[in-house]
């Protein structure tokens, strides 16, 4: 089963494993969004768009759409 970003709960933490490069913004690879980083949940909004991340030490907001293409490794 493919894990996404979208899938963190509040205060879970995961470990980017795959994205489309296609689909991801440039933008976000340039802030840490990169296989192998950690990413926290740290808040998500009403109706779940956006969430809030910590990525490396990075706070970003982040659309769900996005969210959905970038794959996870769960940390328990």
């Amino acid at each position: 089963m493919k894990v996404t970003l979208a899938d963190l709960k509040r205060g879970e933490s995961g470990i980017i494993k795959n994205f489309s490069a296609e689909r991801v913004p440039l933008k976000l690879l340039e802030m840490g969004c990169l296989p192998g980083n950690e990413v926290t949940m740290v808040q998500i909004a009403p109706f779940r768009d956006p969430m809030y991340l910590n990525i490396n030490g990075s706070h970003l907001a982040l659309r769900r759409e996005t969210a959905l293409e970038i794959e996870i490794e769960l940390i328990k």
